[in-house]
């Protein structure tokens, strides 16, 4: 399944770049599950950033990788495959991608996922989407250019 959500930011293109830290991952995450960053090489091709998340009753790790990223004067973009994933997915790759406008920045978070059951995609959809939508305010704020 895939799930594509659109935010445009008051920032420029470089801002954004030099933006996708470890806070902002931290500011990203919705509070349930909590998440503890294991490791977080940054948002460049070779790159990892390897979770746990904690389900109160069992915790699972969840490790992506960061195959390549590709940059230019008008965009930004980087994907992150997943190579550990809690039990209840089977495939993920997350499409992060920045486009320079003319006064802001569009970051685009576009995600196809698999549980390896059709029915119990169609229940994760709303859930996931949920939480992507969840970083629309939270870029808004972190991505304001100071008046």
């Amino acid at each position: 399944m895939q799930i594509s959500i659109s935010t445009v930011v008051d920032a420029s293109l470089s801002d954004c770049i030099h933006g996708f830290t470890e806070d902002l991952f931290l500011k990203l995450n919705p509070p349930f599950p909590p998440v503890k960053i294991l490791r977080f090489d940054g948002c460049q091709g070779g790159d990892w950033v390897k979770l746990e998340l904690n389900f109160l009753l069992f915790r699972q790790e969840w490790h992506s990788y960061i195959p390549h990223h590709t940059q230019s004067e008008q965009h930004f973009e980087f994907v992150d495959e997943g190579k550990v994933l809690p039990f209840f997915l089977k495939h993920w790759q997350h499409r992060h991608r920045l486009e320079k406008s003319e006064n802001d920045t569009t970051i685009t978070d576009a995600i196809h996922f698999s549980s390896g059951f059709v029915l119990f995609d169609v229940l994760l959809y709303p859930v996931l989407y949920l939480q992507f939508l969840y970083r629309k305010p939270i870029y808004k704020k972190h991505f304001r250019r100071a008046s």
